[in-house]
């Protein structure tokens, strides 16, 4: 029987690409949230009475705001990632 794929269905992802995709979105993350913060989007201000404190939790919430847009498609380097990581064969 021939397998047919009909246009909008992907085919089901191999386990190392499901790896393979989470490796690269985890990449395109750390380098977002390192732009965050080049951008000043870190910069504590004081807004929650400043500290140590606000600082810490500051880091944590450009991080979590750099996960969000990887995972939302964030700019395109995952994909990029993806599919030079899958080219050099890290998956197997």
């Amino acid at each position: 029987m021939m397998n047919i794929i009909q246009p909008g269905l992907q085919p089901a992802p191999v386990a190392g690409d499901v790896s393979l995709r989470a490796a690269a979105v985890e990449l395109e993350a750390t380098f977002l949230a390192e732009m965050l913060k080049s951008a000043g989007l870190g910069d504590t201000g004081g807004g929650f009475g400043g500290g140590p404190g606000e600082a810490q939790f500051s880091s944590l919430l450009v991080r979590e705001q750099a996960n969000q847009i990887a995972r939302a498609g964030g700019v395109g380097l995952a994909e990029t990632f993806f599919h030079a990581l899958k080219e050099a064969d890290y998956g197997t």
